[in-house]
């Protein structure tokens, strides 16, 4: 496993398009995850141990912040030829085990997880309403040596819940950290 830690939030930057094909069946747009309180555009994969370590509680977040009126969407952008176990087929049984209520979709050229900028699984961005980017941390301090306990602060929920009031991030941010992206080869 290559890791990778995500870069420090690039505040303001705008989100891109994409039409992806998610676990439903259904081709997910980013307007049909954009709502006035902002949105959570993540990259994850089925296979990551840093991904697995953080599934149950991801799943829970992310409902709480559709509840909220925040929009989620999870991409897959891993290369499935090298890493069968995050085929579309997989795709739909990890969705299923774990109980997201967000779409999983999958990113088969990479284009999407090229024009973010995402560098590993799990990477974050977190918009404001008026498509700023405002978040680019993580979910939590989980992590596959350090599991959740009472005390595990939820990063992502509160920054998401802060940007939808004041439509600004936490100036204080701490990356994510997870395994690489396997890129396809040239």
């Amino acid at each position: 496993m290559a890791r990778q830690q995500t870069p420090a939030t690039d505040f303001g930057a705008k989100p891109h398009d994409f039409a992806l094909k998610g676990v439903d069946g259904k081709t997910w747009t980013l307007k049909d995850v954009q709502t006035p309180r902002g949105f959570v555009v993540m990259f994850i994969c089925n296979h990551c141990p840093f991904v697995k370590a953080i599934a149950t509680r991801l799943a829970v977040d992310g409902k709480a912040l559709q509840d909220a009126g925040i929009g989620v969407i999870a991409i897959m952008p891993n290369d499935t030829v090298s890493h069968p176990s995050d085929s579309f087929e997989n795709m739909q049984k990890f969705s299923a085990e774990h109980g997201f209520t967000f779409p999983y979709v999958i990113d088969e050229t990479q284009a999407t997880a090229r024009v973010y900028g995402a560098v590993c699984t799990p990477d974050f961005f977190g918009y404001n309403g008026h498509n700023d980017l405002q978040y680019r941390g993580r979910l939590d301090a989980v992590s596959p040596s350090h599991p959740a306990d009472d005390a595990t602060a939820r990063e992502l929920l509160d920054a998401m819940l802060e940007i939808a009031e004041t439509g600004r991030g936490p100036e204080k941010q701490i990356s994510s950290i997870g395994c690489g992206i396997k890129w396809k080869s040239a």
